[in-house]
């Protein structure tokens, strides 16, 4: 009864541990963390990854809002002296990540809060590695198409998939594909950080516009004539979906709306970042009020 109740909080939750240390090894080969580097992890389960990341690095600060595996996981490397074993939510640390790493088995039900909180804080992580779903990969990978969160992220992000895992690698089983994600920081920013603000919004007002095709999006920030030569140069179709532009066509948009549109032109996008939260977040309430109302009636 007791392993029960342990396999479905494990649901409840989104845990998924890996099983084989051997695994966690030939992971870490593929990485960037060698025996300089402090390393942070989100949810450490077992220990089975924190353990791997002691031999592999210089200290290791681990998070686990688990008190049952806090417990266990201070018993265990009790005698360590290059590892921190903290209780609580990472989501609501005040960390500095400056010139560290994270290497995590992350709970999938709070993937979109991390990668979040780990891309947009001032000293972002130069390297994070995680375990995430398949379908979120792709999702901020921008795979087949450039989705909000993906162009968010890329002009200071390099995203790619490092590793394929099998169900079997995990327990309890899970039913969707997992990867291995590694999000590293360019060198060099493709936008420059002081424009950092005015490109999200730029992209959240793309996004916001629920419009047919990209002319109808950008008619009050591009003139007509501007648009046409912008086609041609970059090579897309005015009736395509703002869907269909790659990175780089968005990149060079947004470059051009810099130089090439007049201040008033530009506060069309000014603020619209906040907008679309906004929206986005009203949205999930409204979503969340029919689920609730749904399981009502079928109790």
């Amino acid at each position: 009864m007791e392993e029960t109740e342990k396999y479905n909080k494990n649901i409840l939750l989104s845990q998924n541990f890996v099983k084989d240390p051997e695994l966690v090894n030939s992971l870490l080969e593929k990485t960037s963390i060698n025996s300089k580097d402090i390393v942070y992890e989100i949810g450490s389960g077992k220990g089975i990854i924190t353990e791997k990341l002691l031999a592999k690095s210089a200290k290791v600060i681990a998070f686990e809002k688990d008190e049952e595996l806090f417990f266990k996981l201070e018993e265990k490397f009790k005698n360590e002296d290059n590892v921190e074993i903290h209780l609580g939510d990472f989501l609501k640390q005040d960390i500095d990540f400056k010139g560290s790493k994270v290497f995590s088995n992350i709970p999938f039900n709070i993937t979109s809060e991390i990668i979040k909180k780990l891309v947009n804080i001032e000293n972002s992580p130069i390297d994070t590695y995680l375990f995430i779903q398949k379908e979120a990969f792709e999702k901020y990978s921008g795979i087949p198409k450039e989705t909000l969160v993906s162009l968010l992220i890329k002009p200071w992000f390099e995203l790619r998939e490092l590793h394929g895992f099998s169900p079997e690698d995990f327990s309890p089983k899970p039913s969707v594909d997992i990867v291995l994600l590694q999000i590293k920081k360019h060198e060099e920013f493709l936008v420059e950080k002081k424009n950092r603000q005015i490109y999200n919004d730029f992209i959240s007002y793309s996004f916001s516009q629920w419009q047919p095709n990209i002319e109808k999006t950008f008619k009050k920030i591009f003139t007509y004539k501007q648009l046409k030569i912008l086609s041609n140069d970059l090579n897309f179709d005015l009736g395509d979906k703002i869907t269909d532009l790659t990175f780089e066509q968005f990149l060079n948009l947004f470059n051009y709306f810099l130089q090439g549109v007049d201040s008033k032109k530009q506060k069309e996008v000014f603020g619209f970042e906040k907008i679309l939260q906004k929206q986005q977040k009203n949205l999930k309430k409204i979503h969340r009020s029919r689920t609730d109302k749904s399981w009502k009636k079928k109790i």
